[in-house]
């Protein structure tokens, strides 16, 4: 069993409850620049992406980068006055965050929204400073692309087998598994858990408190398994 010490976290649709808002966001900004709209499922489908990437997926005929440009920088103007007022996180998280740094758990961020957006975010919250390491699309590699996480683990001088990633999208479970770590599948994010179950996830949860019971009976185990061998 592998003995976790650096918990990596999604942020919308794991931590905060901000899907709906990234939604209206980007039809939003669909609408001002003459684009089809989308559905909602085709737009949930690609949360977790890098913002280009994720128009370059719903809009695969469009080839006009200005125009992916303008799009762009309207999705993160709708979505920044959206957040004037802070999406709420999920119920469980904040209890459980600090319990998790109580523990002795290190805690980084792996989001498809880009710094500029994070920072707002962080700041919504009072978290500018509370995550050892947070690594944001615009700076790094898009999901799924491993390279995000492979800069969180030489920050934070973890091997992947020390390493958990939580996220409800397939583009966080995929990450996760090509940088050798195991994955946590959130089911009340943007994607289905029968969705994300298809992934192989290690856990699959329904309420982020699973996550926090999990590791407890976790710890448990590890230190009974350390007492009976005189550990």
């Amino acid at each position: 069993m592998r003995d976790y010490r650096l918990l990596i976290f999604d942020w919308d649709g794991t931590l905060v409850d901000s899907i709906q808002r990234i939604v209206d966001s980007m039809r939003l900004a669909a609408e001002a620049c003459g684009l089809p709209c989308r559905d909602d499922a085709a737009i949930r489908g690609i949360i977790g992406l890098g913002l280009p990437e994720a128009i370059r997926t719903l809009y695969p005929e469009l080839d006009d980068l200005a125009l992916i440009e303008r799009v762009r920088r309207l999705y993160g103007e709708h979505y920044l006055a959206f957040e004037a007022r802070p999406s709420r996180l999920f119920d469980g998280v904040a209890e459980s965050l600090e319990a998790f740094r109580a523990e002795g758990y290190r805690l980084a961020v792996a989001t498809g929204k880009t710094r500029r957006g994070l920072d707002a975010v962080l700041a919504g919250q009072g978290w500018q400073d509370y995550f050892d390491v947070t690594r944001c699309a615009d700076e790094t590699a898009s999901k799924p692309d491993p390279r995000m996480l492979h800069e969180i683990l030489e920050h934070c001088g973890v091997v992947p087998e020390e390493a958990l990633m939580v996220g409800d999208s397939v583009f966080d479970l995929r990450m996760a598994h090509r940088a050798g770590m195991d994955a946590v599948a959130v089911g009340y994010g943007a994607q289905p858990l029968a969705l994300l179950r298809e992934e192989k996830p290690c856990l699959a949860i329904e309420s982020f408190g699973e996550l926090r019971a999990w590791l407890g009976q976790r710890r448990q185990w590890s230190l009974r398994e350390m007492n009976a061998y005189g550990g």
